[in-house]
This record gives structure tokens, C-alpha cells and sequence, in this order.
């Protein structure tokens, strides 16, 4: 973990060294899984959000080309789950209502704007958020905690 946190890329238990405080790597081997890789990676943005990936195996260790597409893998399934930083305040404030249950209807109302208006915020955020209809934007947003 402590790699995880201070690097970016991927690397082999075996480079670690003596570098295992919490016991991990012992622990995988108590349980035949003698060989293992971990990989980080830290996106630019403000935010700073970073995904790890331990992996383990129980044959032989990790071939270069082998380590080269689990980070690219890693890379990959972060930035498809990344959070979002183009929602404007009012899809977000749209979502928010639609989290909390109300209709485009009352929304429009409560906004002081046409259904139509509510309508292309959802269409955009659902867009932005890779969802497909309102509410599982409204749901994604909330698991991202922009909501």
C-alpha cells in the first residue's frame, strides 16, 4: 500500500524489498500466491483521485508485457469510472432533484424554467455521467459524491 501511494506505474513484489509493513505480501503467500505485482496510478486533475490494482499469481511472475497491459488496464478502468469535472451547477442542481424524487414537471416549476430546459440538463449530464436515463445519472453523480 505504501508503494501504491507514493508511486505511479507498476512494479513486482520482488522490487519492493523488505517494504512490507502490513504483512501483504506474506499473507498472499500463506495462501499459495507467490508472485504479484501492483500497479497506481494518479490522475492530473484537481482532484488528485488515484486507483490501485494488487495482483497476484501463484506460478511465475509477472512477464514485462504482462505488467505493461495490467497498468494499462488499471489506466483504463480508472478513467471510465472517473468523476466527471464538466457538469455544470445546474445539471448538478437538476440531478439533485431528480435524486430526491421529483418529476421534470416539478422541477420546471420549482426552477422557475421549461420542461424543456430540465430535459436538455439531463440529457447533457446523462452524456457526461456515461448513463442512461435520468435517474442513473442522478444515482452515478451520487456514488461520485458530486451530488
Amino acid at each position: 500500500m505504501v508503494w501504491a501511494y507514493r508511486n505511479c506505474g507498476i512494479t513486482r513484489w520482488g522490487e519492493l524489498g523488505a517494504n512490507d509493513s502490513q504483512g501483504v505480501i506474506e499473507l498472499a503467500r500463506a495462501h499459495g500466491l507467490n508472485f504479484g505485482a501492483v500497479a497506481s496510478f494518479l490522475d492530473a486533475g484537481d482532484a488528485g483521485q488515484r486507483s490501485f490494482g494488487f495482483f497476484f499469481r501463484s506460478d511465475r511472475d509477472y512477464k514485462t508485457e504482462e505488467m505493461q497491459l495490467l497498468n494499462e488496464l488499471l489506466i483504463q478502468s480508472h478513467l471510465a469510472h472517473a468523476r466527471p469535472r464538466n457538469l455544470t451547477a445546474a445539471e448538478l442542481e437538476t440531478l439533485s432533484l431528480v435524486k430526491n424524487g421529483l418529476l421534470m414537471k416539478e422541477i420546471a416549476c420549482l426552477l422557475g424554467i421549461s420542461e424543456s430546459a430540465i430535459k436538455q440538463r439531463l440529457k447533457s449530464a446523462r452524456v457526461k455521467l456515461n448513463a442512461k436515463t435520468g435517474s442513473q445519472a442522478a444515482a452515478r453523480a451520487t456514488m461520485l459524491g458530486m451530488i
